[in-house]
């Protein structure tokens, strides 16, 4: 018999072996190395206040063993885990006791098409890879190959495993998956491109309501197509609450499974078109002056707009089932193929619409009466049935949503534009947003997710929301993780992933402390980037993983060999005393950019807006100002230094913002290996104020601002034309 690793239960020596050995199995990292280059050592309270939030009893050494003996027994206790992930040459870990007079085990793969494969297989002809002692018993984990538990080759898919041995029965979700993400062919075969970043809020057109929404996508496309881009890239167009300043953020939805309903344009709803009423009051002196506030207004009125679109929505919908308009078996066909997660959300907006209007203190679900905490409690169901034209009012949103979405990627692809939309898949969700009050069970409460002290954040960041449960994710077959990508890319043809370290670990904050007191927890990542994977390559979008911050070198490591892209910013891309990196030194799998939305435009940074910014909302003080000031005037001595290295900045005094200095910064970018380059449209217009300013919420009109010209103009601007040109110069038209 070969030898393997023994694990015995027994008293651990002392309370700390057995806290490490409790971290050690629930993913804690008790320690981590900081931006820079610290090592970091979580305190002994956060240690306990995370394994608490997970379900393990640290109060003395004796609960604390038990807890690790429940947690070992739950695992081993199953002859096959709740899901695997695997590729083509992955395996499955098998356990059972030790000592059994059973050698055989009867599978049965059950394949998604509907087929079924049967394999008999016995325990002597798999490797043994370690005994465990749990429950005063011990048990043996093999390693079953998944070529042998399919009785041949894997396919792509989600599929259902059932087992017998020893007259148990085991079930198991099976996820095939390939070892690699989709990229369209001209990427694979060493073409570059580039695409045009909007934020989709802030479109100014002569026809919109005051927000940008999918009928100012053709405009955005004919720009992108004037300019030679391959993809227009969009912020998230999650569903938030549509308050300022708290509830209008893209990167804090209050569900990931659908969108803001502002995005609609609601002259194009059949409905609507068709509706006399309707028409006679979108033309009266009233509605047309607030159109007209709402459009010459330079922020985003999230609330005149979100108002105006539903006094005209709830009218088309009740007038559209009533003239037959609306054809009620699609929209209920539709709802019945969303199934729980649209239920969910609709009876969850329904009821937070009737809660406010009867307490309008009450913005929030922890604040709803306690018989409405739940959302499969009586009084839920009760409210269902006496609300359902509401609730399927909520539901005819996202399907009018839906279809205007589509076609909108198809007539962005039709402009010339070939991958259409990119999307954003947001790292956060609101604490108090539908997300936690319909799908709770995928969430850790007692901690918050953020990020530890660096440059950026000396103290570090507290993003509020909770950390995912990546026991309940793994052992429901990553059901809510699949729905998530997927709507969030329904129609388009690519995805980034907003904070991709999460894949891997998170920053937890217990809620007894600070950010600068958190502790990494580790996720299933390889389970997690293999599903991605499976649904780029079913669905043919490629994955750009925003990978900013303290992220490990393997991290990267792992997410090229799945070709996500990696995110490269030219504000962080440097090397030693602060050197900006030169073109070839990028990496070709890669999307690169000059900023982001967090972060100083290119006029900003040249201009020290970001940090006039930072002082007038109180972030700076007067030291911090002015340390800030001078450090910004030594980094554009770099970055002129290097534009000239580079020949693309001729001597003289470029210390003022010019179009010359966009286009050296540009250009600089172009001339990389990467595959794409994303040319935010503040770049092209010159904004000097960045859409969000990290730690302000009042003090700062976060995710207002709109852009200065329009698509329309900006097809035939000079920007637009020059920039055009440097692509055409380096090889990405």
């Amino acid at each position: 018999m070969e030898k393997y690793p023994i694990k015995q239960f027994m008293p651990y020596p002392s309370y700390d072996a057995a806290l490490h050995h409790a971290l050690e199995l629930c993913g804690v990292q008790p320690d981590y190395w900081d931006i820079f280059g610290h090592q970091r050592h979580a305190t002994q309270q956060t240690k306990i206040a995370i394994l608490s939030a997970l379900g393990v009893d640290c109060t003395d050494q004796q609960t604390l063993e038990q807890s690790i003996d429940a947690r070992l027994l739950a695992v081993v206790s199953r002859v096959l885990p709740p899901c695997a992930v695997v590729g083509t040459s992955g395996s499955v870990d098998l356990h059972v006791p030790a000592g059994n007079q059973c050698d055989r085990l009867e599978t049965q793969v059950h394949w998604e098409d509907g087929s079924v494969s049967s394999a008999e297989i016995w325990l002597n002809s798999l490797s043994r890879t370690a005994e465990i002692d749990a429950g005063y018993r011990r048990w043996v984990r093999f390693r079953l190959p998944v070529s042998v538990l399919c009785n041949g080759e894997l396919r792509l898919g989600y599929h259902r495993v059932t087992a017998r041995f020893c007259g148990q029965s085991s079930e198991m979700s099976l996820i095939g998956a390939p070892d690699r993400a989709w990229l369209p062919a001209a990427l694979e075969n060493g073409r570059k491109s580039a695409g045009l970043g909007v934020q989709l809020y802030g479109i100014r057109s002569h026809r919109n309501w005051g927000c940008g929404d999918f009928t100012d996508l053709r405009d955005v496309a004919r720009w992108g197509a004037a300019l030679g881009a391959s993809f227009i890239a969009l912020n998230p167009l999650h569903a938030i609450h549509n308050r300022r300043p708290f509830n209008t953020s893209p990167y804090l939805p209050f569900s990931l499974l659908y969108r803001n309903f502002i995005y609609l344009d609601v002259e194009r709803l059949p409905e609507f078109e068709q509706c006399p009423r309707l028409q006679r009051a979108f033309r009266s002196p009233e509605v047309q002056a607030e159109l007209a506030r709402l459009r010459a207004s330079d922020l985003v009125e999230y609330e005149g707009v979100a108002a105006l679109k539903t006094r005209f929505l709830r009218y088309a919908f009740v007038y559209g089932i009533r003239h037959g308009i609306i054809d009620l078996a699609a929209l209920r066909q539709w709802i019945e193929s969303e199934g729980e997660g649209l239920t969910r959300f609709s009876t969850y907006c329904a009821l937070d619409e009737y809660l406010h209007r009867r307490n309008p203190d009450l913005w929030v679900f922890p604040q709803w009466p306690p018989e409405f905490q739940h959302p499969d409690s009586p009084a839920v169901a009760e409210f269902r049935r006496k609300h359902a034209r509401n609730i399927e009012f909520y539901c005819y949103l996202q399907w009018r949503i839906d279809s205007q979405a589509s076609a909108a990627q198809a007539e962005v692809r039709a402009a010339g534009v070939p991958i259409g939309l990119y999307h954003d898949l947001p790292l956060a969700t609101d604490r108090y947003g539908c997300e936690l009050w319909g799908h709770r069970e995928y969430y850790v409460s007692g901690c918050r997710v953020g990020s530890p002290p660096d440059d950026f954040s000396p103290k570090g960041q507290d993003w509020g929301f909770p950390p995912p449960n990546r026991e309940n994710q793994r052992a429901s077959g990553y059901r809510h993780y699949v729905a998530t990508i997927r709507a969030a890319v329904r129609q388009g043809g690519a995805l980034r992933i907003d904070h991709v370290m999460r894949l891997f670990r998170l920053y937890w904050i217990p809620d007894a402390v600070d950010a600068s007191c958190g502790a990494y927890t580790s996720d299933n990542w390889e389970d997690l980037i293999r599903i991605l994977a499976l649904e780029s390559v079913r669905n043919r979008f490629f994955v750009v993983g925003e990978d900013l911050g303290t992220v490990e070198p393997w991290v990267r490591d792992a997410l090229g060999r799945f070709r996500i892209l990696s995110y490269r910013l030219l504000y962080f891309e440097r090397g030693e005393w602060g050197r900006f990196k030169r073109p070839h030194e990028y990496p070709q799998q890669a999307l690169v950019s000059t900023t982001t939305h967090d972060l100083a435009t290119l006029a900003g940074f040249w201009n020290g807006a970001d940090i006039d910014a930072r002082r007038n909302a109180g972030v700076l003080d007067d030291a911090g100002y002015h340390h800030s000031k001078a450090g910004r005037e030594h980094d554009k001595h770099l970055l002129i230094e290097a534009l000239r290295e580079t020949q693309l900045l001729p001597n003289g005094d470029f210390t003022q913002w010019s179009d010359q200095v966009r286009d050296a910064c540009l250009a600089y970018l172009a001339q990389s290996p990467a595959m794409l380059l994303a040319i935010n449209h503040e770049d092209l217009t010159g904004e000097r104020l960045q859409q969000n300013l990290p730690g302000t919420t009042g003090q700062y009109p976060n995710w207002s601002r709109k852009m200065r010209e329009s698509p329309a103009e900006m097809a035939g601007a000079p920007a637009t034309l020059s920039t055009r040109q440097l692509l055409e110069r380096t090889g990405r038209v």
